[in-house]
C-alpha cells in the first residue's frame, strides 16, 4: 500500500511538472527575414529554466550585429534556456552551451531545446571557478552571458572563468547584459581586479524594438569586456 502511495505521489509530481512547462516564442525580425526561436521554460523549476529580460535583450543584440557571429566560436555560460546562444547558432556561430554541471534537469532541458530548434550545439556542464578538462578545450571568439551578474558571492568565480576563456583564445570578447543593481561602479571594480576593460556599454533597452521595450522592465545594461592592452600583448 505504502508503495501504491509513494508511486501516485511521483506520477503526480511528474504531472505538475509537465502543467507547469511551456514553450515560449522569441521572434527577430530585420527587413529581409525573420527568425523564431522556441524555448521550454518550466516555471516550477528556479531561474534557471525561465527567459530572464536580459537574455531577451542579448538575445537581439545578436540578431542585429549578426555579421560578427556567423562563423564565431561562441561560448554561454550560464546558459539556463539559452536564448541568447540559440540566437547565434541561428546566424551562423559554433556554439557551446554551459550551465553549473551540478545543475543536471538546467542541462538536460538544454538539449531538449537544442533539438526542439533543429540546432547542433555543444551542451557542457561547467561551474565557474571550477578548473577540470572541459575548459581547457574552450577557445572563443565570443563568450556571451545574460544576467549571470546576480549573486554577489559568485562574482569572483565568474570573473576568473571569463578572464582564463579570453587569455586561452587571445582577440575574444565577453559580452554580458545584466540588470544594474548595484551600479556600473560594482562591474567597473570587477573589471580592474580581473584585468578587463569596458569596450563598449549600451542601455539594454535601446537595443530593443519599441514593441518589445514595452513589454520589459528593469534597469538591465549591455557591455562588452575584453583583457587589458597589457594583457593582450
Amino acid at each position: 500500500m505504502e508503495e501504491n502511495d509513494r508511486n501516485e505521489e511521483s506520477d503526480s509530481d511528474n504531472t505538475a511538472t509537465m502543467t507547469m512547462s511551456t514553450i515560449s516564442q522569441h521572434n527577430f525580425n530585420d527587413d529581409s527575414e525573420t527568425l523564431t526561436i522556441s524555448i521550454i521554460e518550466n516555471m516550477s523549476e528556479d531561474y534557471g529554466l525561465y527567459v530572464w529580460p536580459s537574455a531577451v535583450i542579448l538575445g537581439e543584440y545578436i540578431w542585429q550585429e549578426k555579421h560578427r557571429f556567423s562563423g564565431a566560436n561562441v561560448v554561454e555560460l550560464g546558459a539556463g534556456t539559452c536564448l541568447p546562444g540559440l540566437v547565434a547558432a541561428k546566424v551562423g556561430a559554433n556554439v557551446t552551451l554551459t550551465d553549473d554541471s551540478t545543475r543536471l534537469e538546467v542541462l538536460d532541458n538544454m538539449r531538449r531545446v537544442c533539438d526542439l530548434n533543429k540546432l547542433e550545439c555543444n551542451v557542457l556542464g561547467l561551474t565557474w571557478g571550477v578548473w577540470d578538462s572541459s575548459i581547457f578545450d574552450l577557445r572563443p571568439t565570443i563568450i556571451l552571458g545574460a544576467d549571470v551578474l546576480y549573486d554577489s558571492n559568485a562574482f569572483d568565480d565568474l570573473f576568473a572563468t571569463v578572464t582564463f576563456l579570453l587569455q586561452n583564445s587571445p582577440g575574444s570578447i565577453f559580452i554580458t547584459s545584466y540588470h544594474n543593481r548595484s551600479g556600473h561602479h560594482l562591474i567597473e571594480f570587477l573589471m580592474r581586479k580581473w584585468g578587463l576593460k569596458c569596450l563598449k556599454l549600451l542601455d539594454g533597452f535601446s537595443i530593443l524594438p519599441s514593441f518589445k521595450a514595452s513589454q520589459l522592465s528593469g534597469n538591465i545594461q549591455l557591455v562588452e569586456i575584453a583583457l587589458t592592452s597589457k594583457d593582450n600583448a
